[in-house]
C-alpha cells in the first residue's frame, strides 16, 4: 500500500518494461482535428478566445473571423468529427511495424472533450457528440492484440469548464472542478482501459499538486488499480511542484533534452517530441519542410537512448479517422531501422564512460550486457576513429546486420581505436539511415 505522500510513492519500483522499451508513440486526437489549423493545432480553442497576442493566437482568430460566421463556437466542430474512417486495427498494425513498444492515446486534451464516454462528461464525449463511438476503448482493443502497451494521456485542467472557472475564480479555496468532474473520471478512465502509462498534462494553473489531488490519485492507482503492478506515470501533477521531483519517469517539459543531466542523476526520463516540429495536433496547412525526415528522427532518437531516455513520438490523426500518409512513412521507416538495429536500443543504457565520443562527438554510445555499441549517421570515407573505448588483445568489432566478416581494427596513437572500415557494396548495406558498430570485449 502506498500512501498519498511523495516518500511513499516515489518508493515504488519501476516496472522493468519501462525503461527497456525506449520508443513510444502519442497520438494528438481530439476534436481539435477539426479546425486542424496553425502551430499547437491542438491548443486551438485556447488559441482562439483566449485575448493574447502571440502569433499563433492571431492566426486563430483571423482564421476563424475569414472563415466562419461570428457566432460560430467551438463546439459547432464536433460535428464533423467524424471518425468515419477510423480503423483501430490498422492502426494498431502501424503502430506494431514502428518498433514502439508503448503508445499513448489522448483521451482528452485541455477542451475537455472525452474520447470515450466519459459519465462526467455528458454530451461532450466521442460517444454522445461526433463520432459516436468509443474512440478510445476500440484503439485499446486493437492494441490488446499486439505485443505494444497502451497508455493515456489526460489534461487535467479544461480551459472552459464552469466548474474549473469557479474554482479559479475561488483562487482555489473551492475544489468543484477536481473533487465532482476530475477526479472520478480518473478511476473510471483507468477502471475502463487498464492504462500502463498515464501521461498527465495541464497542471500548469495551480502548480501546486494539493489542489489536483495528484497524491490522492496515485496512491489509489499504485494500490489499488487494476494496473497497480505495471503502470508508469509522468512528472505533470501540479507544475510548480512535481515537474523534474515526482513521478515513475521525469519529462521536465515538452521536447526536453536533459538527458545526461537526468542520467547523471540516476532518473528515469522520456523526450515527448513532434514529428511536425510545429504542432501536437494535425494541421492542414503543414508543409514538407515541417515535418522530421527520418535522419532527423533518429538522430533525436539516438541521441536520447545514448543519454538513457526513451522518445515519445508524436502523430496527429484527421479529424476523419486515418494516420496521415507522411506520419505512417515515418513510422514504418522507424521500424525497418529498428528491425536491424534492435539489438542496441532495447533494454539498452547510457554507456557510464561517455555517452557521445571524445574524438567523433557525432558518434554515440549505449551499453547492455557488457557489449558497447556505436551508432553513427555519416558513413566514413576513411577509417572510423572512436576515442572513447579501449581495446584489448580480444575486442572484436562488428556491424550490425551485416554478413560480412568482422571489421578490423588497430589502436589510435592518442587514444581509443581506429576502425578500418571496408567498402561495402550499397545492395549489402544493412540499413540506410544510421548504422551500429557491435563493440565486444573492451577493457572499459
Amino acid at each position: 500500500q502506498y500512501q498519498p505522500d511523495w516518500d511513499s510513492l516515489d518508493s515504488r519500483p519501476m516496472p522493468r518494461w519501462y525503461p527497456d522499451a525506449k520508443l513510444g508513440i502519442f497520438l494528438h486526437w481530439g476534436l481539435f482535428s477539426v479546425p486542424s489549423m496553425g502551430s499547437s493545432a491542438e491548443q486551438f480553442w485556447g488559441n482562439w478566445k483566449m485575448a493574447g497576442e502571440l502569433p499563433k493566437q492571431i492566426e486563430k482568430r483571423e482564421y476563424m473571423a475569414k472563415n466562419y460566421k461570428p457566432n460560430f463556437k467551438f463546439q459547432d466542430f464536433a460535428p464533423q468529427f467524424t471518425a468515419e474512417l477510423y480503423n483501430p486495427d490498422e492502426w494498431a498494425n502501424i503502430f506494431q511495424s514502428s518498433g514502439a513498444k508503448y503508445v499513448v492515446m489522448t483521451s482528452k486534451h485541455h477542451d475537455g472533450y472525452t474520447m470515450w464516454p466519459s459519465k462526467q462528461a455528458f454530451n461532450w464525449n466521442s460517444n454522445d457528440t461526433g463520432p459516436g463511438r468509443d474512440l478510445v476503448g476500440e484503439l485499446k482493443a486493437a492494441m490488446d492484440n499486439t505485443n505494444v502497451k497502451f497508455g493515456l494521456y489526460v489534461s487535467l485542467l479544461e480551459s472552459f469548464h464552469p466548474k474549473y472557472l469557479n474554482d479559479i475564480s475561488s483562487r482555489f479555496k473551492t475544489t468543484n472542478f477536481v473533487d465532482e468532474k476530475l477526479f472520478p473520471e480518473l478511476i473510471d478512465m483507468v477502471e475502463r482501459y487498464h492504462p500502463e502509462v498515464i501521461f498527465s498534462d495541464g497542471d500548469w494553473m495551480p502548480g501546486d499538486y494539493r489542489y489536483w489531488r495528484s497524491h490522492e490519485f496515485l496512491s489509489w492507482l499504485f494500490s489499488k488499480s487494476p494496473v497497480k503492478h505495471s503502470v508508469v506515470v509522468n512528472d505533470r501533477w501540479g507544475m510548480t511542484t512535481t515537474w523534474c521531483r515526482h513521478g515513475s519517469y521525469f519529462t521536465c517539459g515538452d521536447k526536453a533534452h536533459f538527458g545526461e543531466i537526468l542520467f547523471k542523476a540516476q532518473f528515469t526520463w522520456e523526450s515527448a517530441m513532434t514529428i511536425d516540429v510545429s504542432s501536437w495536433g494535425y494541421r492542414r496547412d503543414s508543409n514538407l519542410q515541417r515535418y522530421m525526415s527520418i535522419e532527423h528522427l533518429l538522430k533525436y532518437f539516438i541521441k536520447t537512448i545514448s543519454c538513457g531516455g526513451n522518445m515519445l513520438m508524436n502523430v496527429g490523426p484527421t479529424s476523419f479517422g486515418t494516420i496521415p500518409p507522411i506520419y505512417e512513412e515515418r513510422l514504418r521507416q522507424m521500424g525497418k531501422w529498428m528491425k536491424v538495429n534492435g539489438e542496441a536500443v532495447y533494454a539498452s543504457s547510457a554507456w557510464t564512460v561517455s555517452q557521445n565520443d571524445t574524438i567523433t562527438p557525432d558518434i554515440w554510445y549505449t551499453h547492455k550486457k557488457g557489449v558497447t555499441y556505436a551508432f553513427f549517421q555519416e558513413w566514413p570515407i576513411s577509417d572510423l576513429i572512436l576515442g572513447s573505448p579501449r581495446p584489448t588483445e580480444k575486442t572484436t568489432v562488428a556491424l550490425l546486420g551485416y554478413d560480412g566478416p568482422k571489421f578490423g581494427w588497430a589502436n589510435n596513437q592518442e587514444e581509443g581505436m581506429l576502425i578500418q572500415v571496408p567498402a561495402i557494396p550499397i545492395n549489402k548495406m544493412p540499413c540506410l539511415w544510421a548504422w551500429v558498430l557491435k563493440l565486444e570485449f573492451l577493457a572499459n
